[in-house]
């Protein structure tokens, strides 16, 4: 909704009821979904620095302390939102009004933020106040619709002529400037801190200082850092100090947040004022250029006759120099932010094994491994990686799971625990990832083969026969190796086949009887942890048909092998003959003498 009012505005709403009516809408409403969030938790991407801090050595504030505009609030403070659907539009220099879109990136910003780290307790009208002292928010809201102020805001450049002096840390890429520094957008960051908080808060690939949405969030993240609670004086101080390092920077800030915490109200983009009077004595315009202060006229010589009024008479005189204090007042030192290491990582880079292969139930040789490096290719150290196995597998990191999280050490690496295989086949992938970031995830490819075994020999024993409608008595077994080795857990083929030449599965003759209790004459068994492979006694049957089969066992890997199985019929025994009878001696022929008789004398 917010969104669609502001282009509303921006479109030409600029009439009384038009403007009062969304601004109340707008204005009354805190729901999340009236100001979107950022696109991930973390309200952006972060952008890279190198070092521990959030400014280069030297600088230690976010805007370089470069000169900033020294409009004070007007006396008449603005009602309180919700108090009046007739909010009063306040003109001129300093108003009471906030352009739509910059508003509208300051309370996206602050609920980003509160939504992230909400023991910061962020108020978006501190955004507004700094916006407002830095660029009198973002040049009178002169922003394009996607939120990129028309013209780059440039500060002075930091030469050291009445600044300070920061030589280029960027090569020109935000200021223009190949030689020194300038503060940069709405938020006036130098180049170097950009560097380290840059943003991209409405998602558009980029991190842009010139975009009151990524200069918003960054300027909220700036304020968060080491761990302050803006809810507390001395936090808010130290804060606001970091960003400037004046005190007279800290009471003029606080001066507009506590005017625009009695209340605001949203005007078009690009209908704000303009800011003129700078804390340097320049005079600043849409694109803060460095013209020297103007000069002060001197009083012309008077004319002949003309009396020469005295200093009492005119209040011209020469002004008595202040009073200067014995002891100058001291602002404490400000700690510049500590940024976070995930903040510092600008990719990740594959170190080692972006090809992962193994056998099934075995340990991968090699890690994922990568390395977390910053904008300049150093290495970050204490970043958290979180590795994630994905697809279809039942590989797991060491300890059973499939995600892992390591810290990298002082080299910026970090590998994953040792990867194993199960027993499915096929290819998946072991991703890392900034955890907190957004950034390119690593990939590493993983393939997962059978294991294999170039080699099946039997292991002595008697030759197998059994007589159809037995089982072979006799126990098998079968040693698997691969390159000389014993090969465990590897898949073996096992097939009855009728010819060495022409290895076809038998339609009769000797199976294997199934745990369903059918028979079948292929079958597939792994080999155990000595690589070998049993067939126990009463395994195979020997079927109803008499002849010469084979056991074909196969594996991957090349190994194969064949087992000779001899069918016989059971044998068949021969009946005994039948003995003639003895002739008698009536009517019967005579007897032929057996040859042991001797004649009578």
């Amino acid at each position: 909704m917010a969104a669609h009012i502001g282009r509303r505005l921006r479109k030409g709403a600029t009439s009384g009821a038009v403007v009062a009516a969304a601004v109340a809408a707008l204005a009354a409403s805190q729901a999340p979904e009236m100001i979107p969030p950022a696109a991930d938790n973390a309200g952006g991407d972060h952008a890279i620095g190198a070092g521990d801090t959030a400014s280069p050595s030297g600088d230690g504030s976010a805007t370089g302390d470069s000169p900033y505009y020294t409009e004070l609030p007007p006396l008449n403070t603005p009602n309180k939102p919700g108090a009046s659907t007739n909010l009063p539009v306040i003109t001129g220099p300093a108003e009471a009004g906030i352009p739509a879109s910059v508003y509208s990136a300051y309370k996206r910003a602050e609920l980003s933020i509160r939504s992230t780290d909400p023991a910061c307790n962020l108020p978006w009208q501190l955004l507004a106040g700094i916006g407002k002292v830095e660029s009198g928010q973002a040049n009178g809201g002169r922003v394009d619709a996607n939120g990129t102020t028309l013209s780059p805001i440039l500060g002075p450049v930091l030469n050291g002529a009445g600044f300070a002096n920061i030589t280029d840390t960027d090569d020109g890429a935000f200021d223009g400037d190949k030689t020194h520094d300038r503060a940069v957008g709405p938020m006036q960051f130098i180049p170097s801190t950009w560097a380290m908080w840059g943003q991209d808060a409405n998602s558009d690939g980029k991190k842009d200082p010139n975009n009151i949405y990524d200069a918003a969030q960054a300027a909220g993240l700036y304020l968060c850092a080491n761990d302050r609670n803006l809810a507390l004086k001395a936090d808010l101080d130290r804060a606001i100090l970091s960003y400037n390092r004046s005190t007279e920077y800290l009471n003029l800030v606080m001066s507009w947040v506590t005017y625009y915490q009695r209340g605001t109200h949203q005007i078009p983009d690009g209908t704000g004022a303009l800011p003129v009077d700078r804390s340097d004595g320049g005079r600043g315009d849409r694109h803060r250029p460095t013209t020297p202060p103007p000069t002060v006229p001197t009083t012309p010589p008077p004319t002949q006759g003309t009396k020469t009024p005295k200093p009492s008479e005119t209040g011209t005189g020469t002004a008595k120099p202040p009073t200067v204090p014995s002891k100058p007042p001291t602002t404490a030192p400000v700690k510049p932010p500590t940024v976070p290491a995930a903040v510092k990582v600008a990719r990740l880079a594959i170190v080692a094994n972006e090809k992962l292969t193994t056998t099934t139930g075995s340990a991968f040789t090699g890690a994922p491994r990568v390395a977390a490096l910053d904008v300049s290719g150093k290495p970050v150290a204490g970043v958290s990686i979180r590795f994630e196995i994905t697809g279809s597998t039942d590989t797991r990191f060491a300890g059973g799971g499939t995600t892992a999280t390591v810290t990298t050490g002082s080299t910026g690496l970090a590998s994953s625990p040792a990867l194993r295989a199960g027993e499915k086949t096929g290819s998946f992938t072991v991703r890392a990832t900034v955890v907190g970031r957004t950034l390119d995830a690593a990939d590493f490819a993983a393939t997962v083969t059978e294991r294999q075994a170039d080699t099946l020999t039997r292991v002595a024993g008697d030759p197998l026969s059994a007589t159809t409608g037995t089982s072979f008595a006799q126990q098998i077994q079968v040693k698997a190796t691969d390159n000389g080795s014993l090969a465990p857990g590897v898949a073996v083929t096992a097939v009855i086949v009728t010819s060495k030449t022409d290895p076809k599965e038998s339609t009769g003759g000797p199976s294997f009887k199934s745990a369903d209790g059918t028979t079948v004459r292929t079958v597939t068994l792994r080999t155990g942890t000595d690589g070998l492979l049993t067939f126990e006694s009463g395994a195979l049957l020997a079927g109803d048909t008499a002849g010469t089969f084979y056991l074909q066992l196969t594996a991957p890997g090349g190994g194969t092998t064949f087992i000779d199985l001899t069918v016989t019929a059971p044998a068949t025994s021969t009946p005994e003959p039948t003995p003639e009878p003895t002739p008698s001696d009536s009517g019967s022929p005579e007897a032929t003498p057996s040859p042991s008789s001797s004649p009578s004398a």
